[in-house]
């Protein structure tokens, strides 16, 4: 069945405005040649994406050409602010945006464990607030949220559990009470940074690929076919609970202690270094981050004297992670798998090389192991992106009545 005229509108415009987006302004002409689309068509677009306060002339074609130059059209950046957050067990991150994804203000705030549930989540609420005052904005249209654990399917709600903090789950609450007007949605942190490789990291030129998502807890993300993958409960990649040889007990439904977790967590990788001998230069007990960029450091460094430590650490730690990759790709066959989070970038391609050898090793299915471009800021810019699109698909369909925000 055709579409209908308005159907064919309502695409049209949402064509273009992708466009807009990815390519930046263009000429009617630009458009036109881009789309497809007959001249008469884009001239109506045009105009109805004007008139909606969507896109404005922003200059004109420089080409030399008779008459006068073409107009330039691009997306009405202030035509609607967005936020994102990165909700840790330690802390919160936030960036605010315009429409076309140009952060304006970024802040951060540690929260202790120590403090309760009600002044934690005031302290975020608070920062967020900071935030969209610093970027000069009114109000928000869309916050976009990146949490550890269980997103429910159904209801799109953080589900409880009992290794986070009770103010995670408040704090969606939280914000939705403070900013009545704003649309607030929360997704998983590791599926976030997945979003995020995909389109701006390690995996831009993959349709599918398993993120690994290695920090102070462990996880994984599957797209496949460019649709990210959750689960009938939400809990594709809980490979933190994945029974794994090498530890003293099986996981349980409420604790992941005895799966991959136990190996590859951040905890687990300091405690490796220092049972492998590696030196650092903290007084205090180091991050997995600070571990392993010491390593990498004394493996390339043709002058150190002793690089044994810290090639027996990656060595040891490679063959950790090769065990959880292995079972993904045997299930999956995703052909690359990105090692992302605080230990896959501070491994980097060392690390990552490691882990491609002896996964080479454990399966015949070819599969490429790359590290993370992003490290720990993928969350952030995922909750940026998806934040983005779910403001511009409310926007783009209807522009003809939504406020400015």
């Amino acid at each position: 069945m055709p579409a209908s005229p308005s159907t064919a509108r309502a695409i049209n415009d949402r064509l273009a405005l992708r466009l807009l987006q990815q390519e930046g302004p263009l000429t009617a002409g630009q458009l036109k040649q881009l789309t497809g689309l007959s001249r008469p068509t884009v001239a109506d677009l045009v105009e109805r994406l004007t008139g909606a306060g969507l896109i404005a002339v922003v200059g004109e074609a420089g080409e030399q050409r008779r008459g006068p130059n073409a107009k330039v059209y691009g997306i009405v950046a202030d035509r609607a602010h967005l936020a994102a957050l990165d909700v840790r067990t330690e802390g919160v991150a936030v960036a605010v945006a315009d429409l076309v994804g140009r952060v304006l203000a970024e802040a951060s705030v540690p929260i202790d464990g120590g403090m309760g549930t009600g002044p934690a989540v005031e302290q975020a609420v608070a920062l967020v607030e900071r935030a969209v005052k610093e970027a000069g904005a009114d109000r928000l249209h869309t916050v976009g949220i990146g949490a550890p654990g269980l997103i429910d399917p159904a209801s799109g709600e953080l589900r409880d559990s009992s290794g986070l903090p009770e103010w995670h789950r408040r704090l969606v609450a939280a914000l939705q009470e403070r900013l009545p007007e704003a649309r607030v949605s929360v997704e998983n942190e590791t599926n976030l940074a997945a979003v995020a490789e995909q389109r701006d990291g390690a995996a831009r030129d993959r349709d599918t690929f398993v993120l690994l998502w290695l920090g102070h807890g462990t996880g994984a993300a599957v797209v496949l076919d460019g649709a990210l993958r959750r689960g009938a409960s939400g809990g594709t990649g809980e490979i933190g609970f994945l029974p794994v040889p090498g530890t003293a007990a099986l996981p349980t439904a409420t604790d992941c202690e005895g799966g991959f977790h136990s190996l590859a967590s951040a905890a687990a990788v300091v405690d490796l270094a220092g049972r492998c001998g590696v030196p650092t230069a903290a007084a205090r007990r180091p991050s997995a981050g600070e571990v392993l960029r010491a390593a990498v450091g004394l493996v390339r460094d043709a002058a150190a004297r002793d690089t044994a430590p810290a090639a027996r650490f990656l060595d040891a730690l490679a063959d950790r992670l090769a065990v959880g990759v292995a079972s993904v790709v045997a299930i999956l066959d995703p052909g690359c798998v990105v090692l992302g989070g605080e230990v896959g970038q501070a491994g980097g391609a060392e690390l990552a090389a490691r882990v491609r050898e002896r996964l080479a090793r454990m399966t015949p299915l070819p599969t490429e192991v790359r590290p993370t471009t992003l490290g720990g800021g993928a969350v952030l810019r995922g909750a940026l992106l998806t934040a983005r699109d779910r403001a511009q698909d409310e926007l783009f369909t209807r522009g003809q009545t939504a406020p400015r925000w």
